[in-house]
């Protein structure tokens, strides 16, 4: 096996140039006289159709009956071939995409003068049979020299093709090389970036923790929890009374019955917030045993009724609450707690430390929010740089292969 040569994609196109070298220049030569010989060709038709042209204008000139009419159809004709000869373009330079467009010109001006000729050839004759002779060995001529061109890219100029295809391959993976590296350049922007943000996150934690290990913050801590324990506990020593209290308020509101406007008003507090209900009663919570002892009433009155296994029940608690004082413990316990909480919300200290703490907390929020959108960017990229890395090591390996059929020789690119 032969060695492998390992050459920089920079000095591909050079070295790849003096490898064909001996292989191309004498099929570029010869393309380049297969295009003059076309051109040669072209110029001789149009030639015999400017004959024809310039002999029938001069014939329509004379206005003769017998032959006016032949004579203009093969003005029509010729005008209508050399506007199609003028439109082809034969290329200076020789290249597969050059001739390619050349065959394809060719073949459309060949086919549209074979279907002028058919159609108006009968209309002319039998006049001008030196002219139309002329042109139809012109033609012929024009045709047989296309047919040799296309053959000539067809079979020998292949070699060529695949030595542009070569090139443009070279061109492609550069370009996607420089793709790579602006991917690549943009990874690195996006992970200098979360590195800082990652910072800035670390440090707002960091402030928020200290602001939570404060005492008066660690108090307040302490005493919200202890409040949502006494929260739990006034729930539970009411549980039997929420039905009660949700009949008595619709009781309450028809128009055969009066509560006084403090009392419907705690009746709701009851039902929605009964620890902040509780906890804003005067001592003895004077306003709740006023609601138990009307709804007892209403009870004994049976203007609201309660299915007996509940009413059982909550007969029991308020008993314990309107003779027993069942509840004044808790009470006592829950206004302690809510007028500490109260005082160290109001203290200047934590008043501080809380808007600190909400400060920061916006902060990392927003931190958190440009983290994820940051990695959500950077996993794309990633996908991206995946994809553009497979894609150079398919377009390498498409083009050591054709290097290998072109030279023989093992070719490793790099860059």
């Amino acid at each position: 096996m032969s060695e492998t040569l390992k050459i920089p994609l920079d000095n591909l196109k050079e070295w790849l140039e003096q490898e064909t070298s001996s292989l191309i220049e004498p099929l570029k030569a010869e393309g380049t006289e297969r295009l003059n010989n076309n051109r040669d060709k072209l110029n001789n038709l149009q030639e015999a159709c400017e004959k024809l042209f310039d002999n029938s204008e001069n014939e329509m000139l004379k206005s003769n009956p017998k032959t006016y009419r032949r004579a203009r159809e093969a003005y029509r004709l010729t005008q209508n071939i050399l506007d199609t000869i003028d439109k082809i373009i034969i290329p200076d330079e020789v290249s597969q995409q050059s001739l390619q467009l050349l065959c394809e010109d060719f073949k459309k001006m060949l086919s549209t003068v074979g279907r002028e000729r058919a159609r108006r050839y009968l209309r002319i004759s039998p006049y001008f049979i030196m002219d139309r002779r002329r042109l139809d060995i012109a033609l012929k001529k024009t045709a047989d020299s296309f047919e040799e061109l296309r053959s000539f890219l067809s079979n020998e100029y292949a070699t060529v093709k695949t030595v542009e295809d070569a090139f443009s391959k070279i061109n492609k993976l550069l370009q996607s090389i420089d793709e790579l590296s602006g991917v690549e350049e943009h990874k690195k922007k996006i992970e200098l970036k979360r590195e800082a943000l990652d910072k800035k996150i670390t440090e707002s934690k960091h402030e928020i923790a200290l602001i939570e290990e404060k005492d008066e913050s660690g108090e307040l801590d302490q005493i919200n929890q202890k409040i949502k324990e006494l929260e739990d506990k006034v729930k539970y020593n009411l549980r039997h009374l929420q039905k009660s209290f949700l009949k008595f308020q619709t009781l309450a509101r028809s128009p055969s019955y009066s509560l006084q406007l403090d009392e419907t008003e705690k009746l709701s507090i009851y039902l929605t917030k009964p620890f902040m209900a509780f906890v804003t009663e005067d001592e003895g919570y004077p306003v709740l045993k006023k609601i138990l002892q009307k709804i007892e009433d209403a009870i004994a009155k049976r203007k609201m009724k309660l299915k007996t296994s509940r009413l059982r029940k909550a007969q029991k608690q308020m008993n314990g609450i309107l003779r027993n004082d069942a509840l004044i413990s808790l009470h006592k316990s829950c206004k302690e707690t809510f007028s500490q909480r109260q005082q160290l919300l109001t203290s200047e200290t934590v008043v501080t430390l809380k808007k600190r703490s909400a400060h920061l907390q916006n902060i990392l929020r927003e931190l958190q929010k440009q983290e994820k959108l940051m990695d959500s960017r950077n996993t794309i990229l990633k996908s991206e740089h995946e994809k553009m890395v497979g894609k150079i090591k398919n377009q390498k390996r498409e083009l050591e292969n054709i290097i290998l059929e072109l030279t023989s020789k093992n070719v490793r690119v790099t860059w």
